[in-house]
Formats: C-alpha cells, sequence, structure tokens
C-alpha cells in the first residue's frame, strides 16, 4: 500500500529489533526511504536484505532525515542513541520531527523534547501496542500526542503502522502516560493468565485443555489468547521479553506512585516480572513467567 507523499519523507529509524524489523518491513514495502540502524550488526543486516539502508550509528541514520523514529527497548537506550557517541541528536536537521514509538515513559520523552528544542528538532510522541504480528500487517495501536503541525507532517507514516491512531494529547508525553494504562492492563493480564493455567495444572487439569475453554467464555482477552498459547509450548518464540515488562511495569508503578494512585496490582505483576527476570528468564518470551509459578509446585 503506498499512502501518497511517503516517498518524499525520509526516515531514519533507530531500533531494528522484534518490533522494529516488522515495523520498518511495513514502512519499506509502502515506499518510504528508510536509513536504520541497530546495536545488533545481525539486525542490521536483515533491514538491509529487506530493501533499506543500514547506517554505522545513529547520526549517520539520522543525517538528512525529515523524520527519526525511535523504536528501541528502555529509556536508556533511548538515551543512547539520542545523545550518547556518535548520537543522532547532534545530526539530525533544523524542522527534524524526531517519533518516538517506544514505551519509555513522560520523564524521558519531555527531557529529550527539551533537549532537541534548541536544535530546532520536534518530537511526536507515538508509542504504540499490538504486538509483532500487528506490527508486520499494520495493524497496531498508535497512542499519539504532539502539535497540529508536526502531527500533519507525520500522519502518513503513522497510517501506514498502525490501523488505529488515537490522539490523546498536544504535548510530548501525553502518549506516553497512555501507554502506561495500556501497559498495566496487558502486564496484569500475562502475569494472571500465566497464574490461571499453572493454578490449572496444579489441580490436576490439563492446562491446554482449560486455555481452550476460558479462553471462549467471559474470561477471554487478548494476552490469554496470545500468551496463554505459547506458555503451553516447551520453548516459545521470543516476541516480547520478560525483561520488558519489567521496565513497563517499572514504569507504570512510579507514574502511578507520582499521581498519587495506588498500583496494588501493577505492583504484584512487576514482583512476578521480576521474580522470573532474576530466575534466569529475562530474556525469554514473557509468556516463559509461567514457570517460575511451575517451580513452586
Amino acid at each position: 500500500m503506498n499512502q501518497q507523499g511517503t516517498t518524499r519523507m525520509r526516515l531514519g529509524w533507530l531500533g531494528l529489533g522484534s518490533m522494529g524489523s516488522p515495523m520498518t518491513g511495513v514502512a519499506l514495502a509502502s515506499g518510504f526511504d528508510i536509513s536504520g540502524f541497530d546495536v545488533s550488526e545481525a539486525a542490521r543486516d536483515a533491514f538491509a536484505a529487506a530493501g533499506g539502508r543500514a547506517s554505522v550509528s545513529p547520526a549517520e541514520a539520522a543525517s538528512g532525515a525529515d523524520a527519526l523514529v525511535l523504536m528501541v527497548a528502555t529509556p536508556a537506550q533511548g538515551e543512547a542513541a539520542l545523545f550518547g557517541d556518535d548520537g543522532a541528536g547532534s545530526a539530525l536537521r533544523d524542522g527534524a520531527i524526531v517519533v518516538v514509538m517506544a514505551t519509555v515513559g513522560d520523564a524521558a520523552i519531555r527531557d529529550w523534547e527539551q533537549r532537541l528544542a534548541p536544535s530546532g528538532v520536534r518530537v511526536v510522541d507515538a508509542p504504540v501496542s499490538g504486538g509483532t504480528a500487528r506490527a508486520a500487517s499494520g495493524e497496531l495501536l498508535a497512542m499519539v500526542s504532539g502539535t497540529a503541525a508536526d502531527l500533519e507532517v507525520v500522519r502518513p507514516l503513522l497510517d501506514v503502522l498502525a490501523s488505529s491512531v488515537a490522539i490523546v494529547g498536544d504535548h510530548a508525553g501525553d502518549g506516553q502516560r497512555m501507554k502506561l494504562v495500556n501497559q498495566l492492563l496487558c502486564g496484569a493480564h500475562i502475569a494472571v493468565a500465566a497464574e490461571a493455567l499453572s493454578f490449572a495444572e496444579a489441580l490436576g487439569l490439563d492446562a491446554r485443555g482449560a486455555w481452550e475453554i476460558v479462553r471462549r467464555g467471559a474470561a477471554a482477552s487478548f494476552m490469554l489468547d496470545d500468551r496463554g498459547e505459547r506458555m503451553l509450548q516447551s520453548e516459545p518464540p521470543v516476541r516480547s521479553a520478560v525483561d520488558i515488562f519489567v521496565k513497563d511495569m517499572e514504569l507504570v508503578v512510579s507514574a502511578a506512585q507520582e499521581a498519587g494512585h495506588s498500583p496494588l496490582l501493577a505492583q504484584t505483576a512487576l514482583d512476578v516480572y521480576r521474580r522470573a527476570s532474576e530466575a534466569g528468564l529475562g530474556r525469554s518470551d514473557d509468556s516463559s513467567i509461567i514457570r517460575t509459578y511451575r517451580a513452586r509446585h
């Protein structure tokens, strides 16, 4: 699918991992000219094989770009990509827009916006949700905030990557806060699915049979359907690592506490992910948290 104007927009892209790779695949197929960087050489090679221009640094990826997409795993990675050695921040031209599609929290994105502003670089806050399958089909949900003028510039890209573009505010940070609401639900749903299916096993039930039954009733959810199936596999593919949800739930809990909200379930879910990470599962698929329950019975 080609959107009007896509071939005229030159993109830089930082982060070519489990989400960035399928997203760039969709954007490349839609006619965008993309220079991409990832710390992984294998990820850069795969991007080049898909038709992108692999860069040797964030700065090279950002040079000459009209917009720079940031799709990294953590705020620290975003900081390094923008302001570290050969960082993109110093290479962006006056008038360029940084589109933050990663989950980094509102404090980080507001800080980056302030530091980029003196160079004439603007920020659109656009974290996404939907997982790798929806990323590959261009059917993500984007929770977007920014000025109307900046949103108009990047809207062709957003419409290619997301089937639902929700404008949630005018300022950087508004999108991140909405994403944290999303992540609280996602993180809790995965943890509850792990507890429920391992509970079925502890009761002597067939876990797959239990999953097949409850997913058809009032207990159904996207996470039960998606992660529940992977929880029943011995070695599920890594589509979203445990440590990603450690990071996300830490952001949720911190934001809730700062807002004077009591994050009881978020804190419990965070403890589940931390326990899994401490057990050596940090880089495993997040569905593997069920193993921490199985180890206790």
